[in-house]
């Protein structure tokens, strides 16, 4: 399976509230590839987000159900990033 394949598998993950994809949400900011190890990069509009953990978790679950370990890392969106999520959230 190739980095393009990984991220069609990530666009199936929803949004616990919003009827929208992680990657659609751009929650789902970056995804690389190294060897077995898939590294996705997680950004939330605000801090403290309470379904943080329940987003990572379900994208961590998907990585894992296609045999790869899985890695990450949380950012905060920046403002153009934001508007775009608030927009999205807002048509969900």
């Amino acid at each position: 399976m190739n980095l393009q394949q990984i991220i069609l598998e990530l666009e199936k993950v929803k949004h616990p509230t919003i009827n929208y994809s992680l990657v659609k949400l751009g929650i789902i900011a970056d995804v690389r590839l190294t060897e077995n190890t898939v590294f996705v990069v997680f950004a939330f509009p605000f801090p403290k987000i309470p379904i943080a953990d329940e987003i990572i978790q379900s994208v961590k679950h998907r990585v894992r159900s296609l045999s790869y370990s899985f890695s990450h890392k949380v950012r905060l969106m920046n403002e153009v990033e934001k508007v775009r999520f608030l927009k999205r959230e807002s048509e969900g």
